[in-house]
C-alpha cells in the first residue's frame, strides 16, 4: 500500500465518522464531531498498522498462521469504555445510549475503511445517518401522543429561579422527567432544559405563556420532546 493510499483511507474514515459526529453535535450530545472523527481515524490507523505488521513481519513460514486482525479486534472491545462515558442516568431515565452506539459504529467504519472495505463503510454510514436523522424524527413524532415536550428556558442567574419555574408547572400538573442547567455566553444568564410530560387537555401554548410570565425569564422554547 502506497503512502498516498494510506492517507486517503485515513481521510475517508475521518469524513465518514465525522458525518455521524456532526449529527450528534447538532443535537448537543456528549460525544460530537471531534470525538467521532478521532474514533474513526484512530480505528482506521489501527487496521492499517495491523495490515502493515502482517505484511512486514509475518511472511515467514513460522508465522503463516498469524492473524492480522488481532490488534484491530481490540478496538471493538476497547471502544466500550469510551461509549460508557457518554451514558448518563438521571433518575429513572438513561441518556446517551444512542451516542454510545454511534461511537461503536464509527469505530467499525474506521476499521472497514482501513481494511479497504469501502462499500461496507459507505453503506454503514448511510444506514447510521438514516437511523439517527429519519428514525429520530419518527420517534419524536410518536412522542406527541405521549405529550412529551422539551422546554428550553433562558433566564437570569439568581437564587430561587428554579423553584419559580417549577411552580407554574406544578400548578398545571406537569410531570418533570429531566432537568439540565447549562451556562450561556452571558455571565448573568443560564439555560434551563426540562423534559416534561403534559397532562391531557393542557394546551402547550397555555403552559408556555404561564412559564413566560415568571420574573427573570428572557426567552422560552417549547419543542416536541428530545
Amino acid at each position: 500500500m502506497t503512502p498516498l493510499e494510506q492517507v486517503a483511507r485515513l481521510l475517508l474514515a475521518a469524513a465518514l465518522a465525522g458525518l455521524i459526529g456532526w449529527e450528534r453535535e447538532t443535537t448537543r450530545r456528549p460525544a460530537g464531531l471531534r470525538t467521532h472523527v478521532l474514533v474513526g481515524v484512530g480505528s482506521a490507523l489501527v487496521m492499517l498498522v495491523s495490515q502493515e505488521m502482517f505484511l512486514q513481519y509475518f511472511q515467514d513460514d513460522q508465522f503463516s498462521r498469524a492473524d492480522p486482525g488481532r490488534i484491530a479486534a481490540q478496538v471493538v472491545s476497547g471502544i466500550g469504555f469510551l461509549g460508557a462515558g457518554t451514558i448518563l442516568r438521571e433518575g429513572a431515565t438513561v441518556r446517551g445510549l444512542t451516542t454510545a452506539a454511534s461511537l461503536w459504529v464509527a469505530a467499525a467504519i474506521g476499521l472497514a475503511v482501513g481494511a479497504g472495505a469501502f462499500l461496507g463503510a459507505l453503506v454503514t454510514t448511510a444506514v447510521t445517518l438514516t437511523a439517527l436523522v429519519v428514525l429520530g424524527r419518527l420517534e419524536r413524532r410518536s412522542r406527541l401522543k405521549e405529550r412529551q415536550r422539551l422546554l428550553r428556558i433562558r433566564l437570569e442567574d439568581r437564587p430561587g429561579q428554579l423553584a419559580a419555574i417549577v411552580t407554574p408547572l406544578a400548578q398545571h400538573q406537569v410531570n418533570i422527567r429531566q432537568v439540565e442547567m447549562n451556562p450561556t455566553s452571558r455571565e448573568d444568564e443560564v439555560e434551563l432544559e426540562l423534559v416534561v410530560d403534559l397532562p391531557r387537555g393542557l394546551d402547550p401554548l397555555h403552559l408556555a405563556d404561564a412559564v413566560g410570565r415568571v420574573p427573570g425569564v428572557r426567552a422560552l422554547e417549547l419543542e416536541n420532546g428530545d
